[in-house]
């Protein structure tokens, strides 16, 4: 079973068991998961929601099933857009979840990974979590709401995250915003059982409970803001070159290596989304941006580059920043056949 879904004296409990994929989501593990907050969200027997992943692995859940997808997208696409149907209908699921919402984030959160974690209540980190969107290396884009949680972090902080995939290990999780609390891993067995024993969150937590220490991207934050508020990524690009600064000119050689056309569909969806008013319309958003994307160029070489032959060389179309037309960028967000339905 790849995901294991109970309740337990009064919690409703939710565990990730997919090893050998770092616990990547699949279809059927979203609909599992969703159908168990249908039901707990109306059962007063159940007070708060935990997941986890099965103890000794190292990854929270890195991701979702994206080989399939890819897969799917070099033929019809309908399995892929499946499965963005209901991970993204999970994700608001949890976003609107009427109780306490406790993720456990200790070891690989990525992509998917970030999407049934980052729009909960208690998003708890430890030392082994490790946080990163990195789908514009595999010509994608942060999807599963990152339309809406990155551009509300401080300043362009989240613009930085989405188009370099930068990876923030423990203690910076929480500094940025994305995590909740910080507990050593050693304590997580104490949490999980003061809170199955019936135990008040929010005194279990507070008893645990670090405060993080200055964040390694701090020194950077300057030039974050600057660079990565440019309205374009030709113009992030020349600002980070320009900036004299040896970690700015690292992130210019970053997004030289990711898809042109995602990074650029991937600024848009993020400065849209800042404008939403409502979860639901990012979702919406991100909807057809999936169905589109998952069909194009990119994204299967960059799935073949990165996952398939691993030969991490992908030739992504067009080439350069300056062969992406503002039609192109567009085209993702054009309607689909059938929009996601909230």
């Amino acid at each position: 079973m790849d995901v294991s879904v109970r309740v337990e004296n009064g919690v409703g409990r939710i565990t990730l068991n997919r090893p050998k994929a770092l616990h990547a989501l699949t279809t059927e593990m979203c609909q599992a998961m969703s159908d168990a907050l249908t039901r707990w969200a109306a059962d007063d027997g159940v007070r708060v929601l935990m997941i986890d992943h099965a103890e000794g692995t190292r990854g929270f859940c890195a991701g979702g099933d994206i080989r399939m997808v890819a897969q799917s997208g070099r033929a019809d696409g309908k399995a892929g857009e499946a499965f963005f149907n209901i991970e993204y209908r999970l994700n608001t699921q949890i976003k609107r979840f009427p109780k306490p919402y406790v993720a456990l984030l200790d070891g690989v959160t990525m992509g998917g990974g970030v999407g049934i974690s980052i729009h909960g209540s208690h998003r708890i980190a430890t030392e082994n979590t490790l946080f990163a969107m990195p789908e514009t290396g595999i010509g994608l884009f942060p999807d599963v709401g990152g339309g809406w949680f990155l551009p509300r972090l401080e300043g362009q902080l989240g613009i930085w995250l989405a188009l370099t995939g930068a990876r923030l290990k423990g203690s910076d999780v929480v500094a940025a915003g994305l995590a909740t609390h910080l507990v050593t891993s050693e304590n997580l067995p104490d949490v999980k059982a003061r809170i199955l024993a019936g135990e008040a969150l929010d005194d279990v937590l507070a008893d645990y409970t670090q405060m993080p220490v200055r964040a390694g991207y701090a020194e950077h934050l300057d030039v974050i803001h600057h660079c990565f508020s440019r309205p374009t990524i030709t113009d992030i690009c020349l600002a980070l070159k320009m900036a004299d600064d040896d970690w700015a000119t690292a992130q210019a050689d970053i997004l030289k290596n990711r898809s042109p056309l995602s990074l650029s569909v991937s600024l848009e969806q993020l400065r849209r989304g800042a404008r939403m008013a409502s979860f639901e319309d990012v979702m919406r958003m991100e909807y057809r941006i999936a169905c589109h994307i998952i069909r194009s160029h990119d994204f299967s070489e960059g799935v073949r580059a990165v996952i398939e032959d691993k030969d991490n060389a992908p030739t992504w179309s067009p080439a350069s920043l300056s062969g992406v037309t503002p039609q192109m960028v567009e085209a993702m967000f054009a309607a689909v056949d059938e929009e996601l339905a909230l």
